[in-house]
């Protein structure tokens, strides 16, 4: 699957459009991977912009994160307007040999279907990025709400890098190519 594009040039930005359905560009994707923080930015009822820090998981198709239910108030604004942005903008929560920010526009669902038990189909990914999940799973039974966790599941549509993190120049722009239903 080819991850280059037609590369054309708007106003300042320089926009590259990804043909592949799902598929981050490889800058993006090798941020992402590492992230241990990102910021999902949802729209509460209001229409204000409300961000919140998780986790990110990938699995080369779609965005993955998790939300305690103690925490649900983003998961009913999603399911109010599923449009979220996701940001890698922390050098400290991204282990790579040259640093760089992306924003990540895309279409979220939420699953929570099996509060209990769903989240744990992410656990691989989970384990792969922060092995030390399975510490906190030895204590489930201390933190049970903790454990009850519904999946956010974004789609992306759109992503924004700014190489070196230079937030000071335009950022290249990937159009990513959707689904048809």
């Amino acid at each position: 699957m080819s991850r280059e594009g037609n590369a054309a040039t708007c106003d300042r930005l320089s926009t590259i459009f990804v043909p592949s359905v799902g598929v981050l560009p490889e800058p993006v994707e090798a941020l992402l991977e590492t992230a241990l923080v990102c910021e999902l930015t949802v729209v509460d009822p209001s229409g204000l912009p409300v961000t919140h820090p998780l986790i990110p998981f990938y699995d080369g198709e779609l965005i993955y994160l998790t939300s305690s239910i103690l925490f649900s108030r983003k998961l009913e604004h999603i399911k109010g307007n599923p449009r979220v942005s996701l940001s890698i903008s922390d050098p400290v929560a991204v282990d790579v040999e040259r640093f760089a920010r992306a924003t990540i526009q895309g279409d979220a669902t939420v699953d929570d279907s099996d509060l209990h038990a769903g989240w744990e189909r992410v656990l691989p990914l989970w384990r792969k990025k922060e092995p030390a999940i399975d510490m906190f799973l030895g204590k489930r039974v201390a933190l049970p709400l903790f454990f009850e966790r519904a999946v956010i599941e974004i789609r992306p549509t759109r992503a924004f890098f700014w190489e070196g993190g230079r937030t000071d120049r335009p950022p290249q722009v990937f159009e990513l190519a959707t689904a048809v239903a």
